[in-house]
């Protein structure tokens, strides 16, 4: 019989955090009102609301990412507008076209692997200036991932910046927080979970990459976007009747901060790794201080590693292969041991 491989290559390979499971199956037989209108969502926002130290947001609890992104972004533009990112942003490669096919189209901007202030006002100047400017999509959106999808963090200066540009050219800014926790518990991260509020327009708090069975939570804080967002989660499709199993989740995620000790733990097992493997000459494709490491090895390696480990292709060439290996909260330092010892 074949050794069943144990499974690194992303983020929510396992089912739940046990807090949630055994609070999930607590409730199970309690009977709710439906759609989110329960008491478990309400708690939960009270209990987010909380941590961010800010009752002036309204959050709305939704199931999937790419759901997420997609009812977010379209909420926002006008037909004839589109949202900025980088050439690797998720909604760019990793969403099969879903913004696109509410009728707006994603604007690459650049193929470096983070967004900054001054590429951003550079486009918008460019498309101000452009005489031709009424036939092509005009940007209203700037949007981002924290961490970004290949592990690396955005400082409070970098967003502040960009916000500020944002704020200047009337444009509305997202931050994806999709691996949220494993941001915000890096060790060279300079953001509080309470200035998300003021370093953008909306977020969202990842759950299924960060210990949840399933789901997400945006957060707005600007008035503006308030208004009648739950009717295109509606228009979407993404309002889910038992609504109360997100409520439950998003409570258990930020009672007694586990949200945070999920990531810090899945982040130190991530950087165990990249010590461990740095000591043994092996060299990483960036400088991830994140839950996601991308050491380079050479096809030999991989075809080794791959024969106890699923891990993710990144990037090859002739010789050697980029691959991720991703932490979570169900990650031991025992099988982060076993990984290091293929080298």
């Amino acid at each position: 019989m074949e050794e069943k491989k144990i499974f690194l290559q992303c983020d929510y390979t396992q089912g739940c955090h046990e807090k949630i499971m055994n609070a999930l199956i607590k409730t199970n037989l309690i009977q709710t009102n439906g759609y989110g209108e329960d008491e478990y969502c309400e708690s939960a926002k009270k209990k987010i609301k909380e941590r961010l130290k800010n009752d002036n947001v309204d959050i709305y609890f939704l199931i999937t990412g790419t759901s997420t992104n997609q009812i977010v972004i379209s909420s926002i533009l006008r037909p004839y507008e589109g949202v900025i990112t980088v050439e690797s942003g998720h909604i760019n490669q990793h969403e099969t076209g879903a913004i696109e096919t509410t009728g707006h189209k994603v604007i690459v901007i650049t193929n470096e692997l983070k967004l900054t202030s001054e590429m951003i006002e550079n486009y918008i100047l460019n498309q101000i200036n452009d005489k031709l400017k009424i036939h092509v999509v005009q940007a209203k959106l700037v949007y981002l991932s924290f961490p970004n999808e290949n592990g690396l963090l955005y400082s409070k200066n970098e967003l502040e910046k960009i916000y500020e540009v944002c704020k200047k050219y009337n444009l509305y800014f997202y931050i994806d927080g999709a691996r949220l926790s494993y941001a915000l518990t890096s060790e060279k991260n300079d953001i509080k979970f309470e200035d998300l509020p003021y370093l953008c327009d909306i977020f969202y708090i990842g759950g299924t990459k960060c210990g949840a069975l399933f789901g997400e939570a945006v957060v707005i804080c600007n008035n503006v976007l308030k208004q009648n967002f739950g009717f295109n989660i509606k228009l979407r499709g993404a309002l889910l009747a038992k609504g109360r199993l997100l409520g439950i989740q998003f409570y258990e995620l930020f009672n007694d901060d586990l949200y945070f000790k999920i990531g810090k733990n899945a982040v130190d097992l991530a950087l165990f790794l990249k010590s461990e493997l740095s000591k043994k000459g092996i060299k990483f494709f960036v400088d991830s201080y994140t839950n996601q490491q991308f050491p380079i090895v050479t096809k030999e390696k991989y075809n080794e590693i791959i024969k106890k480990f699923e891990v993710t292709k990144w990037c090859e060439d002739d010789k050697l292969v980029t691959i991720r290996v991703c932490t979570s909260w169900g990650t031991t330092k025992e099988i982060i041991e076993q990984f290091v010892n293929m080298f």
